[in-house]
């Protein structure tokens, strides 16, 4: 069945009424009602409406897609709208929606409505068709747009898994609570990104018209990884003992890419089984994550969108330490005017005056969605205000996050006719309000002093505590490699960076580039102790271990836990203690070999710390590793 057979003239409303989200479902509602396609607004709206509860159907890219599965629709049919102006739609990426395609399927719809559905769903996915859609000015142009794009949209059957695949090889299923949208859009986006990264994925589609590419055990047993996104039930003890990726669909639809490259790295828990079908990331019957994993996801949500900040604005005060150490102060004599510039755009009245704001507003976001945003945000500024800094942001988020929960759950049996100022009116007056009052009377002066009390001994640490501290986050960085460990590390270095502690930043930095430099220096001066494949992928770790991305040994170290690991482990330490020592701080917090002409201290020790640390882990595979069959 083509979509235009469910799309006509009849149903196309070139302009719709209003800038809210129910003006632009009513509008829709009405078409299909006009048009015959359903029996009830009312009804169908109800439904409607039920669906967008559950989560937004507005999906980011300036689309929506209202749709419903209930016995007062008539006959399949599709609504199309548009508005120049943009409705505020809830939508996940936060921006106006301005294309509209509202699906009303009978709750006996066949498997070719469903699939000329789906196909619609993939269709929108590309910006070549919503760009088209927004320059028609006709009924009939709309049509001839769709009618282009719909021939070239047959799913094809994704191949087999096969031993001899050279690209990683991953798993995914898709599932949404009607199987109308969402599943197939999410589908489509993995595909898409996979193709892109240079990944094979087969991806099962859990719709209304049952499962389709199931997964086989053989799919399964030879993926590095499976994804789930789903916001209702899907079979989940076929995965037991592979890392699992839970998600949300929207997550499959709104990052995709990123979804994939922890697949692939496999950074994910091993699922351990139930016994039971478990449901997707809604929460509705699945295994729920721990606390600790709960509140990890929360955090780094957070320290993910700070780190921009963090690495702009130090190296822009590092470079302005060019010019001469105070050179960006009127009043001292080495005073130069690009240095002043470059303080104020990196510094305190710059980024870094966005640090603590920006980790609590995306920690609270995480923990409740957009609404959430706001209240940890303005937090977030009453902690740097109160002198609780970095901690007191962390704080923040998280209470920001949480008080949002339960004014959720407050109002969530007010009248319907009242919905629309919850996230306009009530949320950010009561979450701002609530959140403000409690930084400021409860946790702003203890936290503050705590962190003062940290930034104290820090500053003040001996010779012999400073070089431990080095060991110590060396090993964190090494131990898993971009793992939760080595997160927790890195985090700790960004915070003391907010609060004017740079050493061991910069500690945290070397020992990070050890482990693939370490591998690296093992693949050439220990050749014989190497595959082939394995002296190649040792080139490209010279490049990562250079830039700081720790990530390159995974491969290595999954392959030879036992010796790569402690090899790395013990460079990473010798190359952390060396950089505390030495006393080398640190304003960037990202970079590698690329900021080192920033440290503060002697740069040639700084490498000498790096190099040293490497060449201890090269050694130790050198002496640890097998020599392998010629």
């Amino acid at each position: 069945m083509k979509i235009t057979e469910l799309l006509t003239k009849e149903t196309i409303l070139l302009s719709v009424d209003g800038t809210k989200k129910l003006d632009a479902i009513d509008s829709l509602v009405g078409i299909l009602f006009d048009a015959g396609k359903i029996d009830s607004k009312e009804d169908f709206k109800e439904a409607i409406l039920k669906r967008e509860a559950q989560s937004t159907t507005g999906v980011g890219d300036g689309i929506a897609i209202p749709h419903a599965k209930t016995k007062s629709v008539r006959q399949a049919a599709i609504a199309f709208g548009k508005s120049e102006a943009g409705v505020d739609y809830e939508s996940l990426d936060g921006q106006p929606a301005h294309l509209f395609f509202m699906i009303a399927a009978p709750e006996g719809a066949n498997n070719t409505h469903l699939e000329a559905l789906a196909r619609l769903s993939g269709m929108l996915m590309r910006p070549e068709v919503r760009e088209k859609l927004m320059a028609a000015s006709s009924r009939e142009e709309v049509l001839e747009v769709i009618n282009a794009y719909d021939q070239d949209e047959e799913e094809q059957a994704p191949e087999p898994y096969t031993s001899g695949r050279q690209k990683p090889f991953v798993v995914a299923v898709t599932a949404c609570p009607t199987g109308i949208a969402h599943t197939y859009m999410a589908a489509d986006a993995l595909k898409a990104n996979a193709a892109e990264l240079g990944v094979d994925i087969k991806v099962e589609t859990n719709g209304s018209g049952g499962a389709k590419n199931v997964l086989t055990a053989d799919d399964i047993r030879n993926a590095a990884a499976v994804i789930v996104a789903a916001d209702t039930k899907v079979e989940m003890e076929r995965f037991s003992g592979k890392p699992v990726i839970e998600a949300a669909v929207a997550e499959g639809i709104r990052k995709p890419k990123d979804l994939i490259e922890r697949a692939v790295k496999q950074d994910a828990p091993i699922y351990q089984g139930s016994g039971s079908a478990a449901s997707g990331a809604a929460g509705r019957g699945q295994k729920p994550k721990s606390i600790g994993g709960t509140i990890y996801k929360h955090l780094m949500n957070g320290v993910s969108n700070m780190l921009p900040f963090v690495v702009g604005g130090g190296i822009l005060i590092a470079l302005s330490f060019l010019f001469g150490y105070n050179a960006f102060n009127p009043e001292d004599p080495s005073f130069h005017p690009i240095a002043k510039a470059l303080m104020d755009i990196g510094g305190g009245g710059g980024a870094f005056s966005l640090l603590v704001p920006i980790l609590a507003g995306f920690i609270a976001m995480s923990i409740a969605d957009r609404p959430g945003f706001a209240p940890g945000a303005v937090a977030g500024v009453l902690a740097n205000m109160g002198g609780a800094g970095f901690l007191g942001g962390l704080v923040a988020g998280f209470l920001a996050g949480y008080i949002v929960i339960g004014l959720k759950k407050l109002f969530a049996n007010l009248p319907r006719s009242l919905e629309g100022i919850k996230t306009i009116l009530l949320y950010p007056l009561f979450g701002i309000g609530l959140t403000g009052f409690l930084m400021i009377y409860l946790v702003n002066k203890p936290v503050g002093a705590l962190n003062q009390a940290i930034t104290d001994w820090l500053t003040g640490i001996g010779t012999g505590n400073a070089i431990l501290l080095g060991v110590v986050v060396g090993l964190m960085m090494a131990f898993d490699m971009g793992g939760p460990v080595n997160k927790a590390a890195y985090l700790f270095g960004t915070g003391l960076i907010t609060n004017g502690v740079y050493e061991p930043m910069a500690a945290i930095m070397a020992a990070g580039m050890v482990p693939p430099l370490g591998i690296a220096f093992a693949t050439t001066f220990f050749k014989n102790k190497f595959t082939v494949e394995e002296r190649d992928a040792g080139k490209a770790n010279y490049i990562m271990g250079l830039s700081f991305i720790t990530e390159g040994a995974i491969p290595f170290a999954a392959g030879d836990p036992l010796r790569v690991i402690p090899s790395t482990m013990a460079g990473a330490a010798v190359a952390g203690a060396l950089s505390m020592a030495f006393g080398i701080g640190l304003r960037a917090p990202h970079g590698g070999i690329f900021v080192t002409p920033l440290v503060e201290g002697n740069w040639v020790l700084y490498l000498v710390a790096i190099i040293a640390g490497a060449l201890v882990t090269a050694v130790m595979l050198g002496v640890l590793k097998k020599k392998v069959a010629v």
